[in-house]
């Protein structure tokens, strides 16, 4: 479905990705984990075509990203920022459906689209007619996920996309995130330095530091198979959590 073979990044001489090859496997939440800094954020703008990689390549479907074809990936590619993103002259509505009516889809595939949406992140419907300004933080981040779906992608990357809202707010969150990844089934790649919103989001997880992946693999095995001695500090430095125990 997804995935980097060998690819790097610097910016002004400075090493942001070191070369590094994995795949994303489909209908499966991948997320990257790791310390401000990691490059784990790099990672997802590579994966987007936000990004050019110095060396390597970004392969969709078995297909390298070239220039050529970065729209045809963004086209086929769900991106949810942290805070939304949202364009704050739009209304809720115009920003879930900008680029389905700048690529011209149906106006009846578009309302249908719409509902189907705001049914799936639970926004009323009357929250489409505010601005973003009008909107709480929790609201935002759902307008965000519909626009990130809106044309129905193989591939949702999401970057640190709970980091901003207040706890209350960030659990009712992850918990509605879980079960649209699980009745969806997309092919989820999720950016947090958080290690419980990891453990509660991922079918695997990558760990970085300082621009590598350090370990990839089942919360269990990082726990109880650690790779390098950053692993267990990483795992220790967050909250105490039941299913971290083991850390």
């Amino acid at each position: 479905m997804l995935a980097v073979h060998n690819v790097s990044k610097s910016f002004d001489g400075t090493l942001a990705l070191a070369p590094a090859s994995l795949e994303f496997a489909a209908g499966r939440t991948t997320v990257l984990l790791g310390p401000s800094g990691c490059g784990k954020t790099t990672l997802l703008k590579l994966l987007l075509g936000l990004l050019v990689p110095d060396g390597g390549e970004v392969r969709f479907h078995g297909t390298p990203v070239t220039p050529a074809r970065v729209a045809e990936l963004r086209h086929r590619a769900g991106y949810v920022i942290q805070e939304g993103g949202l364009f704050p002259h739009l209304t809720a509505r115009d920003n879930v459906c900008l680029m389905a009516r700048y690529l011209r889809r149906d106006s009846a595939w578009i309302e249908r689209r719409l509902a189907e949406l705001s049914d799936l992140a639970r926004l009323p419907a009357a929250s489409l007619s505010r601005f973003p300004g009008e909107l709480s933080g929790g609201q935002r981040q759902r307008v965000a996920l519909m626009r990130g779906l809106m044309l129905e992608p193989d591939v949702l990357l999401l970057d640190e996309p709970l980091g901003a809202l207040d706890p209350m707010t960030r659990h009712q969150l992850q918990l509605d995130l879980k079960a649209i990844f699980g009745r969806l089934a997309r092919t989820v790649v999720l950016v947090t330095h958080d290690m419980h919103e990891a453990a509660w989001f991922a079918d695997e997880i990558v760990l970085m530091r300082a621009g590598r992946v350090v370990q990839r693999g089942a919360l269990e095995d990082l726990l109880q198979r650690p790779a390098e001695g950053f692993v267990t500090e990483f795992i220790r430095a967050q909250r105490a959590d039941p299913r971290l125990a083991g850390g």
